[in-house]
């Protein structure tokens, strides 16, 4: 009994040595894993666009929140008084812009009364010319008297005057045309911008009323009724589950085959025994300390190369049942099955070398 075990222990060790290296070799070298994984989501961190006291508080931790909810109420007796404030002053400068239209409306006709002015002026002057030069022949033959020529041409020199005046009269008319055009493009101006205002009152009138941008679940809530926030304040925290990822982050010596579109398996701690099927969706611009608070400054004299890590993307399946159940920050294992980029790179390596070769023996028989 004792030699056939010691003839069967060589074989069987030489057999799971050979089972382990195939596997090994076609299986285990390609595959890349890391505990360094977490679940993920994009959280939205909602936060008021004004200042005020919170009047009302429509939301509960851990509570299931639709898209367009509303989470929070802001006081808004100051912001409707606004609104109230800027709608007197559109109001004003709309009967100011009427009011200029009226006087440009009343200074065109004045401007045709001082034109018919003139023209009557000019009819005025051309018989008074008239006069004055029939009276001037006359004069010199005796036929007419000194004096009713020197009326004449004294009617003539008021005719002439009136005219000039009559075209100043005209072009002051004109001239005023243009200020009151001019004013009225600067009321529009000041309505415009009292619309605008308007408008800014409104808006923040509607944004007293926080609502939810997405649909997720209501985490880390922080506002309470009451309390006087500001732009920029965290009120809530809305997680969009369930859709979540994995953020794994490997080892640049992991990264060699790695591709998008590769799958991946995830072991949530969580639930033991568990799987999850996912794939590689992309990898982070960076290494992680990259974008730490403090990126390592390597240019100095006591270097000590580490190892990076890259965070890369892995994404589940939205259908899975598991996939409900997990919640940002857990704990994950994650591997990725790389065989696929790296039997494509070793046999695009292997033509690329018989390609060399062909060609390197055509020149030769050239």
């Amino acid at each position: 009994m004792r030699k056939k075990l010691l003839l069967v222990l060589p074989i069987v060790v030489m057999a799971l040595a050979g089972i382990g290296g195939w596997y090994w070799w076609t299986k285990w070298r390609f595959l890349e894993s890391t505990d360094d994984a977490y679940i993920d989501s994009d959280i939205s961190v909602i936060s008021p666009k004004i200042a005020g006291y919170i009047k009302e508080v429509r939301v509960r931790n851990n509570e299931r929140v639709a898209a367009g909810q509303i989470l929070f109420v802001i006081d808004d007796s100051d912001y409707a008084a606004r609104v109230a404030q800027a709608k007197a002053a559109v109001a004003s400068e709309e009967a100011t812009v009427a009011t200029y239209g009226d006087r440009i409306t009343l200074q065109q006709a004045m401007i045709e009364q001082a034109k018919a002015e003139l023209q009557s002026a000019a009819a005025d002057l051309a018989r008074a010319e008239d006069d004055y030069r029939r009276y001037r022949a006359l004069v010199t033959s005796d036929f007419a008297s000194r004096q009713r020529f020197e009326q004449a041409a004294d009617d003539a020199a008021r005719a002439a005057a009136a005219l000039k005046k009559d075209r100043a009269a005209l072009a002051a008319q004109q001239a005023q045309l243009a200020v009151l055009h001019s004013e009225r493009r600067e009321e529009e101006a000041k309505l415009n911008q009292a619309r605008a205002a308007l408008q800014l009152a409104r808006n923040d009138l509607a944004n007293t009323v926080i609502r939810a941008p997405i649909a997720g679940v209501a985490g880390n809530r922080a506002g309470q009724i009451g309390q006087y926030v500001q732009p920029g304040t965290q009120l809530l925290s809305l997680v969009p589950l369930p859709r979540v990822y994995v953020t794994a982050n490997f080892k640049e010596t992991q990264l060699t085959w790695m591709r998008p579109g590769e799958p991946a398996e995830i072991a949530v701690d969580a639930y033991p025994g568990q799987v999850l099927k996912g794939y590689v969706e992309s990898f982070a611009p960076g290494s992680g300390a990259e974008f730490s608070l403090l990126p390592p400054d390597n240019a100095t004299g006591n270097f000590t190369k580490i190892v990076q890590r890259v965070p890369v993307r892995i994404a589940l399946p939205a259908d899975d049942p598991l996939v409900r159940l997990l919640r940002p920050g857990l704990s994950v294992e994650v591997t990725v099955d790389t065989r696929a980029a790296a039997l494509r790179e070793a046999r695009g390596g292997v033509a690329a070398a018989a390609a060399e070769t062909a060609f390197a023996g055509a020149g030769e028989r050239r």
